[in-house]
C-alpha cells in the first residue's frame, strides 16, 4: 500500500547477510531490512557500517534482544509499519578488536549459561532456554581472573562472575544484563560483578532478571566509550556468538550506523 520498490534475498551461508547488505548499499539502497534474529541483524548491520543506507529489522528469531532496546514491535506487520514511520537516525554500534557487534559482549557466567542454553534450544525457546542455562551454570561456574581497563582511566584486576559490555540492554530473550545502556550516547554500559560464593548466586538472580543487579554490592557499573578485557583462556560471547579470545578491546561507535527506530 506504500508503493515501495523492494528486492528479497535469502541468506545461504555465514556472513552472507553482511555481503548482501554491503552490495545493496553499494547500489544506493535507501534501507536494508533484516528479517530474522539477533544474529541476522548483526550480520546485516555490519554490511551497512559507514554507509548512508539505513537498517530496519523485522524480528523472526528466538531472542530478538536488540529490538527490546530500540522499541521495534515483535509482530512483523507492526515492525514494517514501524520502519516506514520512523526516519533513519544514528544508533550506537561497537567493535570488539576487528569484530562488529550491535548488542552485548561479555565474559564469565553468561558464556557458560549460553553454552547450556544453546544445547537446550531444541527443547526450549527464548528466555526459557536461557533460564535453563542459568540453573545448569550455577553448579559448575568458577569466577574468572580478569584484567579490566575502562575508558583509559580505570584499571582493575580481580576475579569476576560477569563482565558485560553493553550497547544494547538485553541478552537471553529479555535479561537486562546492561540495563543503563543508551544507544544514542556514544557510551557502553559496563557491568562487572565480583566473585561471590556459589550458594549466593541464586539470591542475586531475581535482581539480574529485573535489571537491578547494579544496585547490589557485588556489582560495579561504569559508562565509557572503550574498555579492555583480558584473561588467559577467556571465552567471550559477542551478540550470542562464543569466541575464544584472551585479549579484547571494545570501542563504541556513535556515527557508524543509521537505523529506523
Amino acid at each position: 500500500s506504500h508503493g515501495i520498490d523492494f528486492a528479497k534475498h535469502l541468506t545461504d551461508h555465514p556472513r552472507h547477510a553482511t555481503e548482501l547488505a554491503r552490495e545493496a548499499a553499494g547500489r544506493g539502497a535507501e534501507t536494508v531490512i533484516a528479517f530474522g534474529g539477533d544474529g541476522t541483524l548483526t550480520e546485516t548491520a555490519a554490511g551497512l557500517r559507514h554507509t548512508r543506507t539505513a537498517l530496519g529489522v523485522v524480528p523472526a528469531g528466538t531472542g530478538n534482544d536488540f529490538i527490546k532496546t530500540i522499541g521495534t514491535p515483535r509482530e512483523w506487520r507492526e515492525a514494517l509499519e514501524f520502519i516506514l514511520t520512523h526516519p533513519a537516525r544514528p544508533v550506537n554500534s561497537g567493535m570488539m578488536n576487528d569484530r562488529f557487534f550491535l548488542n552485548v559482549g561479555g565474559a564469565g557466567f553468561d558464556v557458560m549459561v549460553l553454552d547450556f542454553a544453546n544445547a537446550a534450544r531444541k527443547r526450549l525457546s527464548g528466555i526459557g532456554s536461557y533460564l535453563y542455562g542459568v540453573l545448569r551454570a550455577i553448579s559448575s561456574f568458577r569466577p574468572i581472573p580478569m584484567h579490566v581497563e575502562i575508558g583509559g582511566d580505570v584499571v582493575l584486576d580481580g576475579h569476576y562472575m560477569i563482565c558485560s559490555v553493553g550497547n544494547g540492554r538485553f541478552i537471553g530473550g529479555g535479561i537486562p544484563i546492561t540495563p543503563k545502556a543508551d544507544v544514542t550516547d556514544g557510551l557502553f554500559d559496563i557491568q562487572l560483578v565480583d566473585a561471590v560464593p556459589r550458594w549466593k548466586i541464586p539470591f542475586y538472580l531475581p535482581s539480574l532478571m529485573m535489571g537491578t543487579l547494579f544496585k547490589h554490592p557485588p556489582a560495579h557499573n561504569y559508562r565509557a566509550s572503550s574498555c579492555t578485557l583480558s584473561s588467559p583462556g577467556m571465552r567471550l560471547q559477542l551478540d550470542g556468538e562464543i569466541l575464544p579470545v584472551e585479549h579484547t578491546h571494545f570501542v563504541c561507535e556513535s556515527d557508524a550506523l543509521l537505523m529506523h527506530w
